[in-house]
């Protein structure tokens, strides 16, 4: 593997939110002489090498994906060596000999990708071999082990978040070991892979799902397994739409047999409501995403006259606010709004082009938290009288829905969880707001959850009130898989703050 040694000792992520004194910042890479197998494997066997250096050097390493997150779960403590992944972006198709005689699904659905392939470069390869993700987040810049470490989700409310298309990990948990994590009730590896990786085949649905979300603290994540379907296409819609009674019985429900959308009461592939709270009388703005046969007569989805595409999502567009924020709130938000929330009608493309979005505009903060779908009327009630309040708020609200994710610590953790998006500008005012809703919130008994890779006020004693065992089901499972020495390797000052540390 070549390694890069950037020598530089502070790394800003890419919302331009913090900047982290580092140790140094290494890019790692495959080494091109080398087919692609030998390539991998010789990468396996340098991060080892780095994690016996980090050990005996008494220091912390941490594998960085795109930088997408807003909270520090990617970073290192001052004394840390941060390793981008990006570079490491291989991709292995699978032969029915390298797959477990007990495996339940199509073999020629699976795929093998090393951990800094980007979303997109998934969506890329698969598109030619007429296959498909079966979700993605907004964006696809983001690497396929820094999507599932931080449980990125979409909008599939019928499936779940991109981790739950998981079916193998290959973690490099020490100095002298890597294994191949599996389900032990969902066999996927064969004899054959495990040789070619020269992994160890550990077969635990526990650890398994422990690792799914593991925010950089499993070791190594090298590469996953993952399980695709065929190439498909999404038939998609923006409507502004009444904020009446029918709407708000579809955010509670999901309940689409009296729905006034689109295509009627057919049930959407993705269904999310974004709301300006200044311009809540005019209505709200709903995107409903319908699943289609791939057929190759179609007209590709255009941006509108902003550059903001179909899938983009409030974050492509709020951190344009960010250099200049007048007094008069609700009108530069409505002015924002009125170019960048462009209703359209019946844009066609795959998931890959739906949600295609790899920039970003400017500064902004994100904050996310999932609740259980019975609440979100009553959160939402709760938030509009909050923007008319003191501490003026820059943004909007949207909100998207999720199913369950059978991962540890998925925030995705309710039956239906709906996930409430508070996209707004970089400013002390915002981070304000959203302390108070998090207040607000546990004073009304509405039970949430944290998305890990946004802005967040997570403790110790909040963690256990949002997740109770499962917090330490997932620290037993870290403490199985890595020994002493390399947890110390894995550390960093977020997961100490918020006591995922022990």
């Amino acid at each position: 593997m070549m390694i890069v040694k950037s020598g530089k000792t502070q790394w800003q992520n890419r919302h331009e939110v913090f900047t982290q004194p580092i140790k140094d910042l290494y890019f790692l890479g495959n080494d091109n002489s080398m087919n692609a197998l030998d390539a991998y494997n010789d990468a396996t066997v340098a991060i080892q090498k780095l994690i016996a250096d980090a050990i005996q050097q008494n220091t912390t390493l941490r594998a960085l994906g795109s930088g997408w997150s807003w909270t520090k779960i990617a970073t290192t403590g001052n004394n840390g060596i941060m390793l981008d992944t990006k570079p490491l972006n291989s991709i292995f198709t699978i032969s029915q000999q390298q797959v477990s005689p007990d495996y339940k699904g199509d073999v020629s659905k699976l795929v093998f990708a090393q951990c800094g392939a980007a979303i997109w470069e998934l969506s890329q390869y698969l598109q030619i071999r007429n296959l498909s993700l079966k979700t993605s987040g907004a964006s696809n810049g983001q690497t396929i082990a820094g999507a599932i470490g931080s449980g990125a989700h979409g909008s599939a409310f019928d499936f779940g978040a991109v981790q739950d298309f998981v079916v193998g990990l290959h973690i490099v948990v020490g100095p002298n070991r890597h294994i191949f994590l599996e389900r032990k009730s969902a066999p996927v590896a064969g004899s054959e892979i495990i040789q070619k990786l020269k992994a160890e085949l550990v077969q635990d649905d526990a650890l398994f799902y422990a690792a799914l979300i593991s925010m950089g603290c499993f070791g190594f994540v090298h590469g996953v397994m993952i399980e695709t379907e065929s190439l498909y296409l999404l038939e998609c819609y923006m409507r502004r739409m009444p904020y009446d009674a029918n709407l708000k019985k579809i955010m509670e429900t999901l309940d689409f047999s009296n729905a006034n959308l689109p295509c009627g009461t057919e049930r959407p592939f993705h269904f999310a409501v974004q709301i300006n709270p200044y311009d809540i009388d005019k209505g709200v703005y709903v995107t409903s995403m319908y699943k289609r046969p791939y057929t190759h007569d179609y007209q590709r989805a255009s941006d509108n006259q902003d550059g903001i595409g179909p899938g983009d999502d409030a974050a492509c567009f709020v951190g344009r606010l960010t250099q200049a924020v007048p007094a008069a709130v609700p009108f530069i938000v409505n002015k924002l709004l009125a170019g960048a929330l462009t209703p359209y009608e019946k844009k066609m493309g795959t998931l890959g082009e739906i949600f295609d979005n790899t920039t970003l505009h400017g500064k902004l903060l994100c904050a996310a938290i999932g609740i259980p779908i019975s609440f979100v009327n009553k959160v939402v009630d709760i938030l509009l009288p909050m923007t008319r309040g003191n501490v003026p708020y820059a943004g909007l609200f949207a909100l998207r829905y999720v199913k369950k994710s059978n991962a540890t610590l998925a925030f995705t953790r309710f039956d239906t969880t709906c996930i409430l998006e508070l996209d707004a500008v970089f400013s002390d005012a915002t981070l304000q707001f959203y302390s108070a809703v998090w207040d607000k919130l546990e004073q009304a008994n509405i039970p949430f959850t944290f998305h890990w890779g946004k802005m967040t006020e997570l403790d110790p004693d909040r963690l256990k009130s949002k997740y109770g065992a499962a917090a330490d089901s997932w620290l037993a499972a870290r403490n199985q898989l890595l020994d002493a020495d390399t947890r110390n390797v894995f550390t960093n000052p977020v997961m100490q703050q918020w006591g995922l540390d022990k």
